[in-house]
């Protein structure tokens, strides 16, 4: 299995080939790929020292699978150039996830869709990924009418540049800013671009791609995205109105029952789900389980992910295992 890691230079990309090394993925041959000005540069793989290339000589080697971290507008020129050659393109950035001709996938969700024909498929936004995870087994049982979401997302959904403000401001120092304003000890409510309807960019891919992910239309999302001035994993504030009613007891058992999904839900012991403790982990994290008093089976939920992990990469990886377990490669 010949696999390329398109964007291997960056936050994600390094995760990317953390997470390849631990869960073993079976790579007989890996290319570390990258911008023009990080081509030549050293890196190491499971104890073994590669050269970073260019994403012509990329192409021209045709791997089997490539996996893209490497913005939109690289992904936008790239992909077909790679899906022209017979790679399948897992894309992680936002160029392809609403395209009705390409894949949005969380595989617990809906792997089951892909084909050998689909040769670019989406790696859906962090934010997305956790709150599916969360609510697929909910939307299943009780049917979705309407969720309003509040995240409280970390400075590395941003980049290295976020994460080197952060870092500056809490030791003092003047430096590059990635934000208008400073985030230490602060709370922007600002992710991505803002739109002609008032949203971000964020919000609405909020709004948008969980619809597409369940293939269904009949429920709706509202979102407002924060940033917030923690490292690494994001936050959600969660609240769901079904069609039918619930238990909240069954809630608690489906959501424990769900591969992927940790309920850490006890308020006597002061139990939920923090960033500080998602961190490095796989898992989507859902506490503060509570049935919302003020409006007829709605429920409010507390979920949390490490955001470059299921949230990026390991969804990622996880999509081409599922390519390599079911012969789609």
């Amino acid at each position: 299995m010949k696999v390329a890691v398109v964007g291997a230079t960056g936050m994600v990309g390094e995760v990317m080939l953390k997470v390849l090394a631990e869960r073993n993925f079976p790579i007989t041959e890996l290319l570390l790929v990258a911008s023009e000005r990080s081509v030549g540069k050293k890196m190491t793989y499971k104890n073994k020292e590669y050269t970073v290339i260019g994403l012509a000589d990329a192409v021209a080697a045709k791997p089997e699978i490539a996996i893209f971290s490497a913005g939109g507008d690289t992904s936008t020129e790239w992909a077909p150039k790679f899906a022209e050659v017979g790679t399948t393109v897992i894309d992680n950035s936002s160029a392809w996830r609403m395209d009705p001709t390409k894949k949005l996938v969380v595989p617990e969700i809906n792997a089951d869709q892909l084909t050998k024909e689909d040769k670019i498929i989406a790696n859906p936004n962090c934010s997305t990924i956790q709150l599916v995870m969360v609510l697929a087994p909910l939307h299943k049982k009780y049917k979705m009418k309407r969720v309003v979401i509040s995240t409280y997302q970390s400075v590395s959904g941003t980049g290295v540049k976020a994460v080197q403000q952060l870092e500056n401001e809490i030791a003092g120092i003047q430096g590059e800013m990635a934000y208008p304003y400073p985030i230490g000890r602060n709370a922007l409510p600002h992710c991505d671009v803002f739109l002609e309807n008032g949203y971000t960019k964020e919000e609405m891919k909020l709004a948008r791609e969980p619809q597409k992910i369940f293939d269904d239309r009949t429920f709706s999302i509202t979102a407002t995205a924060v940033r917030i001035p923690t490292a690494g994993g994001h936050s959600e504030s969660v609240n769901v109105q079904f069609e039918n009613d619930f238990d909240l007891t069954e809630v608690r058992k489906l959501l424990s029952e769900t591969a992927g999904v940790i309920v850490q839900d006890n308020p006597d012991t002061n139990t939920y789900p923090m960033p500080i403790y998602a961190h490095d982990k796989d898992d989507v994290f859902v506490g503060r389980i509570r049935r919302d008093e003020t409006q007829r089976n709605t429920l409010n939920m507390w979920i949390v992910a490490d955001n470059l992990r299921k949230g990026a990469a390991t969804n990622a990886v996880q999509i081409g295992e599922y390519l390599v377990a079911h012969n789609l490669v």
